[in-house]
């Protein structure tokens, strides 16, 4: 009998979301018009090659905004800040970018007004993740932590006619779904957000996962530990039938053990991960025999994002250049550049 073709699942979309490549393009465009160091707080995404790629250029990432100069330009990264942080850079006289994921800024805009209203939120995500933090930061009195189905039977309520949930932007979204469920059975009038904080491309990613993996013996997902998206990934794919599921930053770090007994490789990237490290996966998939290409396609995406106001200003100011959208076409393959 001869041996079942090895080939590869490649799942689109996959990569680079709309928000991820607004604030890359926010700091490289920093870095032209004001020449480095431009201080970045926070990673501006959660991705090793990103962040090393920008250090090389003149960003300098901190973890506070008091170990920026005063005076300096800082950029605040995708995952958004509490309004303590931009008080923070107000008192230190920075120039400030606000690269804040639009997405991420509809629910701090949502938890602004249901505190407001003196609702209980209830914001589904993980404990110390930065998006969290600076969703939890709008409105600390009002919010409170649920981190999956397993606390929900703890939460605590002042009103339970007066309680909605709302959700970090990079979830799982069958765990967050049965999150919510479990906390309509505690809490019947629980309202939800006029929509879905789960965002596009963490969902169109993640149904190309199911999509597949019931067909893979192995899934590979390019990402970052940190990468809320990218770990939910592997977790998604192994939920629904993948054989083996990891996580890798670069293609020097898959395992060649991984291939025994493997005939179809399943590929897909996060949200914050540039095209070429996935190129480098197929690559070297492509040198053991798993030449064969197949792309699985679960959507289209096209959705734009304006660069921060603040930069489309003085690029027009210091430059003339046109502050356009950013570009978003999902698979960038210029190994000369991020993207």
């Amino acid at each position: 009998m001869p041996e079942p073709e090895k080939k590869v699942l490649l799942a689109a979309p996959r990569g680079y979301c709309a928000g991820v490549d607004r604030a890359v393009v926010t700091v490289e465009k920093a870095l032209e018009l004001y020449g480095p160091p431009v201080y970045v707080r926070k990673q501006i995404v959660h991705n090793k090659h990103v962040v090393t790629t920008l250090e090389k250029r003149g960003a300098i990432f901190v973890d506070e905004t008091d170990e920026v100069p005063e005076g300096a330009t800082v950029i605040f990264s995708a995952h958004g800040v509490a309004p303590i942080v931009h008080e923070e850079a107000r008192a230190r006289s920075l120039k400030t970018i606000d690269a804040t994921c639009p997405l991420v800024t509809k629910v701090h805009r949502e938890a602004v007004r249901y505190a407001d209203d003196d609702f209980d939120i209830l914001l589904i995500g993980h404990e110390g993740h930065e998006e969290v933090i600076g969703t939890s930061g709008e409105a600390p009195e009002h919010i409170q932590l649920v981190g999956g189905p397993d606390d929900v039977d703890q939460v605590e309520v002042r009103d339970p006619e007066k309680v909605v949930w709302l959700s970090q932007t990079t979830l799982s979204v069958d765990e967050t779904m049965e999150t919510v469920r479990r906390l309509k059975e505690r809490f019947p009038a629980l309202q939800s957000p006029p929509s879905d904080d789960i965002c596009y491309a963490t969902q169109n990613r993640q149904s190309a996962v199911k999509q597949m993996a019931k067909d893979t013996d192995l899934m590979l997902v390019v990402g970052s530990r940190n990468s809320s998206n990218s770990v939910r990934l592997v977790e998604v794919a192994l939920e629904h039938g993948a054989r083996s599921g990891h996580l890798v930053d670069y293609a020097e770090e898959i395992d060649d053990a991984w291939l025994e007994g493997v005939t179809t490789v399943g590929v897909t990237s996060g949200a914050s991960v540039p095209e070429i490290l996935v190129r480098d996966v197929l690559k070297w998939l492509a040198d053991r025999g798993y030449g064969a290409v197949e792309t699985v396609v679960s959507a289209e995406e096209s959705l734009l994002f304006a660069l921060p106001k603040e930069l489309r200003r003085d690029m027009k100011q210091l430059s003339g250049q046109k502050p356009d959208k950013v570009r978003h076409d999902g698979a960038f393959e210029d190994a000369g550049s991020l993207h």
